[in-house]
């Protein structure tokens, strides 16, 4: 009589090809995400004026603020595009990620 109702094991599920599949999925993660980190995202606001760019781990790598964009009168102005201009960057990261690690389909990972 079999224990549990799971005659020959689980439903018949071979638990050892379930774990190379895991083990496979996990390795093409893993690659994926070194990928991403090399990768570099930019950049523009102000029609220029600022520049940043980023890696794929979320450093901020270079800044290049143009002249014209430093008013002493207007420092939140320039606060205001670099934030901007620097989140942008990010942001194309984030979705790069998502669109990159999404195709696993694991329940909480973006």
């Amino acid at each position: 009589m079999s224990r549990g109702g799971f005659p020959g094991g689980f439903g018949g599920i071979n638990m050892n090809q379930i774990m190379k599949q895991a083990k496979k999925m996990q390795e093409e993660m893993e690659k994926s995400q070194e990928n991403l980190a090399s990768q570099t995202f930019e950049s523009t606001t102000g029609g220029g004026a600022i520049y940043a760019k980023v890696n794929g781990s979320k450093e901020l790598l270079e800044i290049k603020i143009q002249k014209e964009a430093v008013d002493p009168d207007d420092v939140e102005m320039l606060q205001d595009l670099i934030l901007t201009c620097v989140n942008d960057a990010l942001k194309k990261v984030d979705d790069a990620q998502a669109k990159e690690l999404g195709k696993y389909n694991i329940p909480g990972l973006k």
